[in-house]
Formats: C-alpha cells, structure tokens, sequence
C-alpha cells in the first residue's frame, strides 16, 4: 500500500512538471508574439502585471532562450517517471532523429517572429514551429527514459552476472561418464559437458 500511495505522489509530480513545462511555453509565445495577442483580444491585464514583475525582478523575459531553458529542464525532469513499455520499438537512432528535430525546431524559430509577413502569420509560424518541436522533444525524452529504464530491466533476475563459461570440450575414455549440459552466457545458451573421467574416485557417501 504504501508503495502505492508513493507511485502515486510521484505520478503526481511528474504530471506537475509537464504543467510547468507547458506553462513556460504558452509564457514564450504570450510574451513574444504579444502585438499579435493584443490583436486576437487575448491578453489578460493581471497576466500582464505579473509577467512584467517576473521580467523587472529576475529577468526572465530579457533572452528569448531563457523561458525555453525552463521549459525543457521541467520537460526532461517529468520523463524520468516515465514507465518503461517493452513492447514498443525503441532505438537510439530514432531517438535522436526526434531529439534533434525537436531542438532545432524548439530553440532556432526565433528568426520567424521577423520575417518580412504579415504579423499574424509570423506569429502563427512561429508558434506552429514551437509546437512541434516540443512534441518532439517529449517524445525522444519519453522514449529514452523508457529505453534507459527497459535496458536496466532487462537482468532483474541477475542473470547475467552469475552466468560463467563452463566446459564444452567432451573428455572421454572407457570408464568416463559423460553428461551433456546447456547453459548461459554472454546472452546465449551454449552447449557443454560434465566429464567425470575417473569416476572410481567420486567419495562414496
């Protein structure tokens, strides 16, 4: 029960995370892409305020890249609850074709909000491009938590380290008794032999 209720609490945080991630990403697109706000009647004048302290106290709307920052440390840290799924193929290289689409896509769209278009459809470039990119980067950081966590899994018997090379060579002679075995290592089964050449000298119990 308790680690249940403990599951829980860390589900909880983790969904809290994500909110906090997405937060920092409609903050970006409400602060830069502002004009275009006021223009769709969407601006909050509380929000406004708020934002504004947050910019005169700490800065946080000096650098286009600083609520982004935010926004994937708060991402990344709510993929460590990911629950690893065995089932799904999952492979590096997918993982960084999706990690690198989703940083470029994330991190370099700040020129869109100054090409020569009209405001609107710099805006909706913009946040189009955002979007994207953050999609991407959860789902590489989800598919490597899952990858991480599934390749820690796999041996949860220990398996793997009280496995050992045993005899697979055959030594016989006419009074041996010979055993065929399996066993394995180094991921495989191997075939080998238990040779008892001289079975006049086995203690009698």
């Amino acid at each position: 029960m308790q680690q249940e209720d403990d599951l829980r609490g860390l589900a909880k945080v983790m969904d809290f995370m994500r909110a906090l991630s997405i937060l920092f990403v409609v903050i970006n697109i409400y602060w830069f892409c502002y004009q275009q706000m006021v223009n769709w009647g969407i601006n909050i004048g509380v929000v406004d305020k708020i934002l504004i302290n947050f910019d005169r106290t700490a800065g946080l709307f000096h650098n286009i890249l600083w609520t982004k920052l935010f926004t994937v440390v708060f991402l990344a840290l709510s993929c460590l609850g990911t629950k690893g799924v065995k089932e799904e193929k999952i492979t590096w290289n997918k993982i960084i074709v999706f990690l690198s689409a989703g940083f470029v896509l994330f991190f370099f769209n700040w020129w869109l909000l100054y090409l020569p278009l009209p405001l609107e459809a710099n805006t909706g470039f913009y946040i189009l491009t955002m979007s994207i990119g953050y999609i991407f980067l959860l789902i590489s950081g989800a598919w490597m938590s899952r990858l991480l966590k599934n390749n820690m899994m796999d041996d949860v018997f220990n398996v793997e380290n009280e496995s050992f090379q045993q005899e697979t060579r055959l030594m016989e002679n006419e009074y041996s008794v010979n055993l065929p075995t399996r066993f394995y290592y180094r991921k495989k089964w191997n075939n080998g032999w238990i040779n008892v050449v001289n079975p006049f000298r086995l203690p009698l119990c």
